[in-house]
């Protein structure tokens, strides 16, 4: 279906991959009207390759952009190429578990690299946090980012230690409020027409979360991480828990660096209680 309201065509391809995790599935995004970038064609599924192919047909496919190597983005990336041809956009996979070790970029990608693509441009921007080989796709003509698992509608990214870092999750997106943006297109949910209030609302949202920790470990001294996640993420469904402790981590992480807690032996507490 056709997003926005963008003299650039870009149509979004719902992924056939629904799940606690993935919502609905994982959006693919189809941009161009000659030349074509596809971001994001997530993982291998026979019909949905077809369906790729189709939307494509006799048009030239200039690029696959990838936002990061996680299995509901990346893998089909590696058959479409080898059908069209188009270049592969991204970051090649960390190594830690997790992700799609098959992709293998057609060269060195860096922040700020611009795609010509005939009637538009496409500037890559490196925002790291939710693991450390994010991308987001700047459609600059339509003042339009794809934003991958960096910023989601209707829900927070899960920030993955020890490769993600909540540190450089929040630098990253700081960054992001100096850009002059109309639209975010997110790798889970809908078009957003709000970025700058969407970027606010969200560091608002992990700071109060990290001052959370902070109050809750004042109040429970020498804690597990078990006892705190329950304690710090006492709003949040039973199912997410295992997610939300790993977020808690790159928190804790985070406060460790700044020489706000300490840990020992698997247990947190502030360092002014040491």
């Amino acid at each position: 279906m056709p997003i926005a309201d963008t003299t650039v065509p870009v149509y979004r391809i719902l992924g056939r991959n629904p799940s606690a995790m993935t919502g609905p599935g994982t959006n693919s995004y189809l941009i161009g009207d000659n030349s074509l970038c596809l971001l994001d064609p997530g993982p291998i599924d026979a019909a949905q390759l077809d369906s790729f192919m189709g939307a494509i047909g006799e048009r030239r496919l200039q690029y696959i952009l990838i936002t990061h190597t996680h299995g509901d983005h990346s893998p089909a990336a590696s058959p479409i190429q080898e059908a069209t041809g188009a270049e592969l956009v991204g970051l090649p996979a960390p190594a830690v578990a997790g992700h799609d070790k098959s992709f293998r970029p057609s060269r060195s990608w860096q922040h700020g690299d611009i795609l010509q693509c005939g009637e538009y441009r496409i500037r890559l921007i490196h925002t790291p946090g939710h693991v450390s080989n994010h991308f987001c796709f700047l459609l600059e003509q339509e003042q339009l980012l794809f934003t991958g698992d960096h910023v989601l509608q209707g829900t927070t990214s899960v920030i993955l230690p020890p490769d993600g870092d909540m540190g450089h999750y929040l630098d990253s997106l700081r960054f992001l409020q100096t850009l002059d943006l109309r639209y975010f297109a997110p790798g889970h949910g809908d078009i957003m027409d709000q970025p700058q209030q969407e970027l606010e609302a969200l560091i608002a949202h992990r700071l109060k979360r990290e001052q959370k920790i902070i109050d809750r470990l004042a109040q429970l001294g020498r804690s597990s991480m078990e006892t705190l996640v329950r304690s710090v993420y006492d709003d949040v469904a039973e199912h997410l828990i295992p997610w939300a402790k790993k977020t808690l981590l790159a928190h804790l992480i985070k406060l460790e660096r700044e020489a706000v807690v300490v840990s020992e032996n698997g247990h947190w507490q502030l360092r002014n209680d040491t």
